[in-house]
């Protein structure tokens, strides 16, 4: 697996974030129906999906988010792009409240702005549609051509964009590898020229050498475009290498936000620790790896205080009993007692 890893333009310090999420919360009711609690006398059971999670990031930068199946993650996109509305908090675009102007006059200038890139390209195309119709609905959604000959120009330079040719237009999504697929994902998604794209593990369905080619692309296109990426991942390897700062969510809130090199380099927050000790190195081919122990609890039911404390060596009674905020230590944003205390 090769990859491209020349910096995105822009860099720490190029001005005010594009993208910040202000204790962005999402709260799902996943009770059963009124009757049956009724009957039964059984409670409301709510989901927090999310919990605080606040971040920015700056244009033409990633920020990656990753953790274990279940934290969050792809609720967190969501609400990024206004599938979901959040529970509380807020989500800022050059500025603007995103979420009040999704639901104002301002939302389909907004939505031009913000696309997002999803998981399964083999469940997110039209299998009834060609190409061509896939990639030049958002161009018609948003007025942007005037007729089939426009429409067929765009749609040509985009297929072309993303490593595809022209003449891919007539065909249907089953006619492609899963690679190819999600490059017309790529190509839909930039049709509406937008400045930050929210990527949903946009690799985890495809082979491992096809990962490399599209994360190349994206790479090249964030260069070219100065996009900005919310990069949603469970594969460390491909985080490292497409990020320039890392989110770590544990039960729908953050533990640890850090630079890439300094995340990598010196982890602080336990489970972040854990998820990289799992890693096999081939320099340690002699060092017995120490997995990542025990089960996530139910997120219906989490533990109280710190939600990872059944699982973590250093936990204590405080640990057990108070929540630990997300405060900056060195750099580093870590939401553990332990760290806080200097008790690693």
């Amino acid at each position: 697996m090769t990859f491209e890893t020349n910096p995105a333009p822009g860099g720490e310090g190029a001005g005010e974030p594009l993208v910040r999420a202000e204790g962005l919360a999402k709260t799902f009711d996943v009770s059963p129906p009124l009757l049956n609690r009724i009957l039964e006398r059984k409670p409301r059971v709510l989901l927090h999906a999310v919990d605080e999670a606040s971040f920015s990031i700056r244009k033409g930068e990633t920020l990656a988010l990753v953790g274990e199946s279940g934290c969050g993650k792809s609720t967190v996109a969501r609400l990024l792009v206004g599938l979901h509305e959040p529970t509380r908090g807020r989500f800022f675009f050059r500025g603007q409240d995103a979420h009040a102007a999704y639901r104002g006059r301002d939302g389909r200038q907004l939505r031009r702005g913000i696309q997002m890139i999803f998981q399964d390209p083999y469940a997110s195309l039209n299998p009834r549609w060609k190409v061509a119709d896939i990639v030049a609905e958002p161009l018609r959604e948003h007025a942007m051509v005037r007729g089939q000959v426009q429409a067929d120009e765009r749609v040509a330079a985009l297929l072309q964009s993303v490593g595809l040719a022209a003449a891919d237009m007539g065909k249907f999504p089953h006619q492609f590898s899963g690679g190819q697929r999600q490059r017309i994902s790529i190509a839909r998604a930039l049709a509406t020229e937008p400045e930050f794209l929210v990527c949903d593990e946009p690799t985890s369905a495809l082979d491992v050498s096809v990962q490399a080619q599209v994360l190349n692309i994206m790479k090249n296109l964030q260069r070219e475009r100065r996009l900005t990426y919310l990069f949603i991942s469970h594969n460390l390897a491909v985080v490292r290498h497409v990020s320039d700062h890392v989110g770590v969510m544990y039960l729908g809130r953050i533990v640890e936000l850090a630079p890439k090199r300094q995340l990598f380099a010196m982890p602080r927050h336990p489970y972040t620790r854990m998820l990289l000790d799992a890693i096999p190195k081939m320099r340690d081919t002699g060092r017995a790896r120490t997995p990542v122990q025990g089960e996530v609890p139910n997120p219906l039911d989490p533990p109280p205080g710190c939600a990872f404390h059944p699982r973590c060596p250093l936990a204590n009674e405080r640990c057990r009993i108070e929540r630990p905020r997300l405060l900056t230590i060195d750099g580093a944003q870590v939401a553990c007692h332990a760290v806080q205390e200097g008790r690693t």
